[in-house]
């Protein structure tokens, strides 16, 4: 079998080489990879080894989204799949299409990106607005900047940004009545869309907290598919810290600014700053913080960019919660923090090099 294998890629290697078919290369050396692994070995020293490539970090990042993926298919039902098949599929079209034109490997970028992008989404999101959002997603948050490593923002957020825009009916009172005992969701195939508020909804309306702290711990209220099995959240982003898959700087200090910022406020404007344990509890912010905000490719490269990073972030989230006509913030604050990552990271090596060149030329006198 191993044989067979081996020699049916080195034909389609062979074939898209060269001539009308090499446009499909990208194709074959992915699946190469997949399949056989990567012989790519170095020719000349240094000989470094680091188990962490990109295709191992990707790997540990989707591991630690398992569980709030489970806990969405319990919640929601088998749909929550389907709504993960279509945004592989359409996404991954992007990714091949774009790699087919420059004449480029495919990345392995997109199998983050194309499981958390459902995962932030309603679970009675129609398919077809699946499909748009991460088109638009991988297409303008993405691949018009270059490919995986070169985009600014976040592609998934990107996409959730412009579905929530152009169909906001969806992202405001339409959310699934949730599958709670027994099987749950793996003995249904969806949920029944009802008219209710998630809780973030219900304190901005009506400046009340319409739900308990172990309610929104073990996910027993409507939001996004991915976003409410806080545990399962926090059991996957401990693991991707643990395994070094993300730093653990970002979560830390977004997290810490949010409990702080929300301290500060809650005693004065308690009717418009939600107290902390439902500040942390509810909405995405646990999910941001631990799969989006610490994404190595939009945040900061410098340790000191990353805590100025998550202390912007949880200020900002807490502040749009709060003054803004939004319920929640942390899509928003992701997103215009990743616009001035570049300049956080210049700002801090500018001022390292400046003490560092002071410091010698102090030595040199």
């Amino acid at each position: 079998m191993s044989k067979l294998l081996h020699a049916l890629v080195a034909r389609l290697n062979g074939l898209t080489a060269k001539g009308p078919l090499k446009r499909l290369q990208p194709v074959t050396e992915a699946l190469d990879e997949a399949l056989l692994g990567t012989d790519k070995t170095a020719k000349a020293a240094p000989f470094l080894s680091d188990g962490m490539d990109v295709k191992r970090m990707m790997s540990l990042v989707i591991i630690g989204l398992v569980p709030a993926t489970l806990a969405g298919i319990y919640f929601y039902g088998w749909r929550v799949v389907a709504m993960i098949v279509t945004s592989y599929a359409v996404g991954g079209m992007v990714e091949v299409a774009f790699a087919m034109a420059r004449r480029k490997p495919i990345h392995e970028g997109f199998l983050v990106t194309g499981l958390i992008f459902p995962l932030i989404l309603p679970p009675t999101t129609p398919l077809w607005i699946v499909a748009v959002g991460v088109f638009f997603g991988v297409f303008f948050g993405k691949e018009v900047f270059g490919g995986t490593g070169r985009n600014i923002f976040n592609p998934a957020l990107v996409g959730r940004l412009f579905i929530s825009l152009a169909f906001p009916s969806h992202f405001a009172t339409m959310w699934g009545k949730m599958h709670w005992g027994g099987a749950g969701g793996f003995v249904h195939w969806t949920v029944d869309a009802v008219t209710q508020a998630t809780p973030l909804i219900d304190f901005k309306g009506a400046h009340m907290i319409s739900t308990d702290p172990l309610s929104l711990f073990i996910g027993h209220t409507p939001g996004c598919v991915g976003e409410t099995f806080r545990i399962g959240i926090i059991l996957g982003g401990l693991f991707i810290i643990v395994m070094r898959a993300g730093d653990w700087r970002v979560p830390v200090a977004y997290l810490g600014s949010v409990v702080v910022t929300a301290l500060a406020l809650h005693g004065i404007v308690p009717d418009r700053v939600a107290p902390v344990w439902f500040q942390l509890l509810s909405g995405g912010l646990l999910f941001g913080a631990f799969f989006m905000a610490n994404d190595p490719v939009t945040s900061p490269y410098t340790f000191t960019g990353r805590w100025i990073y998550g202390i912007a972030l949880g200020v900002l989230t807490v502040l749009i919660r709060a003054i803004s006509g939004l319920p929640e913030g942390v899509m928003f604050a992701i997103l215009l923090m990743n616009a001035v990552v570049p300049l956080i990271d210049m700002m801090v090596v500018g001022a390292a090099y400046k003490k560092a060149t002071t410091r010698v030329r102090r030595w040199a006198a």
